[in-house]
């Protein structure tokens, strides 16, 4: 492939797209057709100093700029950001595959902690005590440096923005590692970014894949990093910055239950399951993977199956990302099925007419599958739903807190009892009540339990600010004081 063949997204950095002469090319596909669309450069050692240099003579200045000019840059941004919201939600549907409301959901979301960061001078934390007579404590925050973030293919805006806005409102310089499936997204950012009056190094983007990520998680220059992917990867990559010294917060993946007991409403209930499972073809580390039963509710899977069956592949449902993607999840269905559980809702061979090259699997419900089996256990990551049946919601409760992930849980109820009881029980980070994705609003944060987080706090909200700053705490003393004890 040659730069004439395909337009090259560039790496970003300095207010502008570069691309080394020198550097090899990832291809980008897209999943609804697989089409060739783009490509982006590899960055190498040599380009990934030159980019960690520009953001570390970027914080100088930018570290500086008091903190109530640093968030008008982010009201101009949210600005851009509303006003090129479709052009985004397109170009995240190209690359991602994922249906045009859901790219566009996916921005908004961005943009509601892009807001909680505008609100950062009334909520910045920071105080002064008078400790003894004439001796006074302070503590203020202070960004770290060049920070950086390793963004996965499921959300190309949404996840970068739990990220980028509260890091540089804090003064940080920032680096964004986009996953190589889905770069194109994160160069758009970026252009806003520098249209919004972003001071040139403030926000980069390196594009690359595990040795390009390796690299940025050992330079010497990062101060601080994020981590968004599979459970297996974050601890790699925890450990790995841990081990360096540095401040890491790796999330990981999930097996998220959904609980519904005999009183739930079953039409919200059946609406509401299906789209926790199928939604982003269930490409999210919130998505309903499990489904338990507790007793009696046999017409609610009823209704829960003929919601799935509703679903239309290529309008309701988009494509999951790649082929090897489509070939694992088709697997595990398979493996069901050779098990001989019962598959309720086959989504295997699914296409799209005049797309037949998209990689799309359909919705599948898997019924009859025990606690211990493989579908029941693994992070499909992908329309797929297990169901399982029990007697009682303690029975349910010890298969959801036996899981070694803890995202996320849900209870389908409209007793307030029952509800407390499981939301108190329930080993999992973000727990919903008749809500099957509960991801927090903001300035509620965002952050798992267990195996699905690695490092303390959680992403976004004011655990963020924590995260991204550093505590300096100053004693003074101006004056003799005639009262003396140990602090004088």
């Amino acid at each position: 492939m040659t730069s004439e063949a395909i337009k090259i997204s560039g790496h970003y950095t300095a207010g502008q797209q570069w691309t080394p002469a020198q550097e090899n090319t990832i291809a980008v596909y897209s999943p609804l057709d697989g089409a060739l669309i783009g490509a982006v450069p590899i960055a190498t050692p040599d380009t990934i100093d030159q980019v960690v240099h520009n953001a570390s003579r970027a914080f100088v200045a930018w570290s500086a700029t008091p903190l109530k000019e640093r968030v008008q840059v982010l009201f101009r941004f949210k600005t851009l950001l509303e006003k090129h919201g479709s052009e985004l939600a397109n170009l995240i549907q190209l690359e991602n595959g994922k249906t045009w409301a859901e790219a566009k959901a996916e921005i908004d979301k961005g943009i509601e902690v892009l807001e909680f960061a505008t609100s950062l001078p009334q909520i910045w934390d920071q105080g002064v005590l008078e400790v003894s007579t004439g001796v006074s404590c302070q503590y203020e925050r202070f960004p770290l440096g060049v920070v950086l973030s390793i963004a996965p293919f499921n959300f190309p805006a949404m996840v970068p923005m739990w990220t980028i806005p509260i890091a540089i409102g804090c003064g940080n310089t920032f680096i964004l590692k986009p996953s190589e499936l889905v770069p194109l997204t994160a160069v758009r950012l970026a252009e806003l970014f520098t249209e919004a009056g972003l001071p040139r190094g403030v926000f980069n983007v390196v594009h690359g894949a595990r040795e390009t990520t390796e690299y940025l998680i050992d330079h010497p220059g990062i101060q601080a990093l994020s981590f968004v992917g599979s459970t297996k990867v974050a601890r790699l990559v925890y450990q790995r910055a841990a081990t360096l010294g540095k401040k890491a917060l790796a999330l990981g993946g999930a097996k998220n239950h959904l609980v519904v007991v005999p009183d739930a409403d079953p039409e919200i209930t059946a609406k509401n399951v299906v789209a926790s499972a199928m939604g982003c073809a269930g490409q999210r580390c919130m998505a309903a993977s499990v489904l338990i039963l507790v007793g009696d509710t046999g017409n609610i899977l009823d209704k829960i199956v003929a919601e799935a069956q509703k679903i239309r592949v290529g309008e309701d449902l988009g494509a999951v990302i790649s082929s090897a993607a489509k070939a694992r999840i088709e697997g595990y269905i398979d493996r069901a099925e050779a098990a001989a559980y019962n598959i309720l809702v086959d989504g295997r061979g699914a296409s799209v007419a005049g797309k037949e090259k998209g990689t799309y699997v359909g919705p599948t419900l898997i019924e009859g599958v025990p606690a211990g089996a493989e579908c029941a256990c693994d992070e499909i990551f992908g329309p797929v739903l297990s169901v399982l049946r029990t007697n009682t919601l303690d029975e349910a409760l010890a298969i959801e807190n036996s899981n070694p992930y803890g995202n996320a849980a849900s209870i389908y109820t409209t007793s307030g009892a029952v509800a407390r009881y499981f939301a108190e029980r329930a080993s999992a980070g973000m727990v919903g009540i008749n809500i099957g994705v509960p991801v927090p609003r903001e300035p509620f944060s965002f952050g798992g339990w267990n195996e699905s987080k690695f490092g303390h706090g959680d992403i976004t909200g004011m655990d963020g600010v924590r995260f991204w700053t550093k505590l300096k705490k100053v004693t003074t003393k101006w004056t003799a004081s005639a009262a003396q004890n140990w602090m004088s």
